[in-house]
C-alpha cells in the first residue's frame, strides 16, 4: 500500500507541476504576445520602406497574390499625390542553411529599388554576408528585362559572394521569383489611385 500510495503522490505532484508551469507560459505568451507582434510589425514597416523608392510615402495594407499555386503576400506604395510608385514583395529561397525569406521592392516599371534579408541561416562569414551591402547592393537600380537574375557561374550577371554559391544563387532565384510575381500582380486589377480607388481595368475603360 505505501508503494501504491507513493506512486500516487509523485503522479499528483508531478500533474500539479505541469499545470502550474502551463499556466505560467500561457501567462507568459499572454504579456509578451502583443509587444512580440508589434515589434514583428515595426520590423517589416521598416523593411518596406527600406526597399522602396524615396517617393513612396503611403503603404497600403499587406495583399496577397497567387502565382503557379503559391501565395505571395506585398505591398502597393503611393507618392503624395496618391500615384502608384512602387511594389513591395515578400519571397523565399532555400539557401545552404535553409530558408532565405527576402522582402524586393521594385518601381512602377518592374526595375529593382532594393532588397532587405527578412530572415535567413546561413554560414556565418560566409552565405550570411547575404545581409551585407557588399553583396545586395549590386541589386539596386537591376532591371531583369535587360539582366539575367542569375550567378555568373550560372551565366547571370551577379557577383557571387566568394565560397557561398548555394546561397548566392538562391538570393537570385528568390529576386527572379519577385520579379515574376511582380508582373504578375501588374495583370491583376489594382489601384493605381489610391485616392479614388481606381483600377487598371476601369482606367482602360475610361
Amino acid at each position: 500500500m505505501a508503494v501504491q500510495s507513493s506512486f500516487k503522490n509523485m503522479t499528483i505532484c508531478l500533474f500539479a507541476i505541469c499545470l502550474v508551469c502551463s499556466a505560467l507560459l500561457a501567462g507568459v505568451y499572454a504579456l509578451t504576445a502583443e509587444p512580440i507582434a508589434a515589434a514583428a510589425a515595426a520590423k517589416n514597416e521598416a523593411a518596406i520602406k527600406e526597399v522602396l523608392p524615396d517617393s513612396a510615402v503611403n503603404i497600403e495594407e499587406e495583399r496577397t497574390v497567387e502565382m503557379d499555386g503559391v501565395e505571395y503576400t506585398y505591398n502597393l506604395a503611393y507618392d503624395e499625390p496618391g500615384n502608384t510608385v512602387g511594389c513591395a514583395i515578400n519571397v523565399s529561397a532555400l539557401g545552404f542553411g535553409g530558408p532565405i525569406a527576402i522582402k524586393v521592392g521594385f518601381d512602377v516599371d518592374g526595375v529593382i529599388c532594393n532588397t532587405k534579408v527578412l530572415s535567413q541561416a546561413e554560414t556565418p562569414g560566409l552565405g550570411a554576408k547575404c545581409t551585407e551591402a557588399s553583396f545586395s547592393d549590386q541589386f539596386k537600380g537591376f532591371d531583369p528585362a535587360e539582366k539575367k537574375l542569375a550567378v555568373k557561374k550560372d551565366g547571370g550577371d551577379v557577383d557571387a559572394i566568394t565560397a557561398s554559391t548555394i546561397t548566392s544563387r538562391a538570393y537570385a532565384n528568390a529576386l527572379a521569383t519577385a520579379s515574376r510575381v511582380f508582373w504578375t500582380i501588374v495583370g491583376t486589377p489594382m489601384p493605381l489611385d489610391a485616392s479614388t480607388g481606381a483600377t487598371t481595368e476601369q482606367t482602360k475603360e475610361e
